[in-house]
Parts: structure tokens; sequence; C-alpha cells
């Protein structure tokens, strides 16, 4: 049974307050501490209290991270490895994740808002998921990781748009040439809007939202951040808020 009060509770909570901060006050007695014990230990040193600059939050028994952006740069990473295409294009993803894939293949990220950088291998171009400058039937390897989800719920700064995220798909099955990949991931689980976060959708829901083409592989996160790769698309139906990794193929004319 999903307690709803619960989850409103914890969703509106977390939108204003950012935990680690608060968090990390906890540790200022410790901070406190360390300081003096550093001055007593190094007197030849001098620590200004302007140039202070306390990690009050880092404190954890294990390296934390986001297991849904972990686990889909790592995923495609060795995706693209195993396609060896000429070139990919990625949209909107993190960037990150694309900087690493651009030391695999040379790599074109279209984004909203152009990313104003020079690396070897990687070429930003501005772009709308909505409208991508890219003809029709052209692109051999696509990534979107992340992305869909948002698309129309105005977090970002776009237009408020209920379809936002099929029309997003459909922009991506489009430029997809036939026998091309299209490497997707987005949240997947019991389906509703989290507005405007982003939403989530069943993976029978992808599946239909991407019809035009052939699903390849389907990998996931589950709620407790634990990986599963080459999974059945009715595995872990019953998550509350997993990412779903998959490959898709544009049949051949």
């Amino acid at each position: 049974m999903i307690d709803h009060f619960s989850l409103l509770a914890k969703n509106w909570v977390k939108s204003f307050l950012y935990p680690r901060p608060l968090i990390g006050l906890l540790y200022l007695p410790r901070f406190i501490g360390h300081m003096s014990k550093y001055r007593t230990l190094a007197k030849d040193q001098k620590i200004s209290f302007s140039d202070m600059s306390p990690c009050l939050g880092d404190w954890s028994e294990y390296t934390p991270f986001d297991a849904h952006y972990f686990y889909q740069a790592a995923w495609l990473a060795r995706r693209l490895a195993d396609f060896s295409p000429v070139q990919h294009v990625d949209v909107g993803s993190s960037v990150s994740l694309i900087a690493i894939a651009s030391a695999i293949v040379n790599t074109v990220f279209i984004d909203l808002r152009p990313l104003p950088v020079s690396l070897r291998n990687l070429f930003p171009v501005a772009g709308d998921i909505l409208a991508l400058p890219l003809a029709d039937d052209s692109i051999k390897s696509l990534s979107c990781l992340h992305v869909i989800e948002h698309i129309g719920l105005g977090r970002y700064g776009d237009p408020i748009d209920p379809r936002g995220t099929l029309k997003a798909a459909h922009e991506l099955q489009r430029a997809l040439c036939p026998g091309g990949r299209l490497f997707l991931s987005l949240p997947v689980g019991r389906e509703r809007i989290c507005f405007n976060a982003h939403r989530i959708y069943s993976v029978r829901s992808v599946l239909e939202i991407f019809s035009e083409l052939n699903q390849i592989e389907y990998s996931y996160v589950d709620d407790r951040g634990n990986f599963h790769e080459y999974q059945s698309s009715v595995t872990a139906s019953d998550m509350e808020y997993g990412c779903g990794l998959f490959i898709f193929e544009k049949p051949p004319i």
C-alpha cells in the first residue's frame, strides 16, 4: 500500500530544504575541533577565517553517488564501445557523460543551452529536442539519457506542454536512420507525473511510445540503486522510481 501522505510530505519538504548542508551542521563541532587541532599542530601556518571553506556535508562512510546517472554513463560507454559507430549524436544528456562518450567516438552534443567547451572529438550544437536540427533518417547512433521525462514541465524554462515527452520521442525516432540505434534512459515504475520534476512511465508505455522502433535491450536500475543488465521488459514492474535503460533499433525500409 502506497502511503500517499508520506510521499507528499517527503516531496514538498525536500523541495524547500536541501539536505546535505543541513546534515552538515551536525558536523560543525567536529569541524571546530579539527580546526583547533590543525592550528595546534601547524603553528607556523596561518589560517584566516575569511579563507575558510567548511565542507560539512562531505563526511560519509561511502562515496555518495546518484545510481541512475552513474550506471547510465557506464552503460552507454560500454554499448558505444561495442557498437563502434563512426559518429554519435546525443541530445541533452549529462555533460560529464558526454565527455566520456567523446573519448570513445566523435560526439555531437545537441542541447537547448549551448555547451561552451572546446574538447577534441566533442562538437556542441544548439538545438531543441522538439525540433532537432537533424534530417529525417540520418543518424546511425543516437542517445538521450534522463531527458525526455522533463520535456513540457517547465523545470528548465521550457514551455508547458502535456505532450512534451511524446513529441520528443517522435523527433528521436524521426532522426534515426534505418538500422540506427537509439540509446535511451528515463524513469520507470509506477506511472505518474511528478510535477514539475519529471514523468515516470511503465516499461510497457515506453515500448508503446517508441513503437516505430524494435527493442534490442532493456536494463534497469532498481529502487535500491542496484543495476540489472539484459532483463525482460516485464521485470521489476512494481518499482516506484527506477531507471530504464533501453536500446532501440529502427527497422530497415
